[in-house]
């Protein structure tokens, strides 16, 4: 186990978010949506049981005109306290405006959950 996910993470599950900008990329991009679905794997190789995957945001932009529901699902899970890790291929690009991802990683801060992604495990305290 990694030193900054504790039993508790482990305890409350993962959630991968996987999102790409538009339509065509989701068509031509397909590599991109393969590296996102195998964190779910990464997960569970870090020693989590319970591992959620979020995908309600293929070919929605992030920027601020469309709705976003896998978006706001991620935020309610991490609010609701069940969620213990974040896993997403950038951390930066999880939201795709620096308000909305702020806002996420304050969040995750006031109920302790740490966001993975290739370059590491982020964990921050309110």
């Amino acid at each position: 186990m990694n030193q900054k996910i504790s039993a508790e993470h482990l305890c409350r599950g993962a959630v991968v978010y996987v999102r790409q900008s538009t339509m065509s990329q989701v068509v031509e991009h397909t590599e991109s949506q393969n590296r996102q679905y195998a964190l779910a794997q990464s997960a569970r190789t870090m020693g989590f049981a319970s591992v959620t995957t979020i995908d309600d945001d293929l070919g929605r932009s992030g920027s601020g005109s469309i709705e976003r529901p896998g978006f706001q699902k991620l935020v309610a899970s991490v609010c609701a306290g069940s969620v213990g890790a974040v896993f997403c291929l950038e951390a930066s690009r999880l939201a795709r405006n620096g308000r909305d991802w702020h806002h996420l990683i304050d969040l995750c801060a006031l109920v302790g959950t740490v966001v993975v992604d290739h370059d590491g495990i982020y964990e921050d305290t309110p």
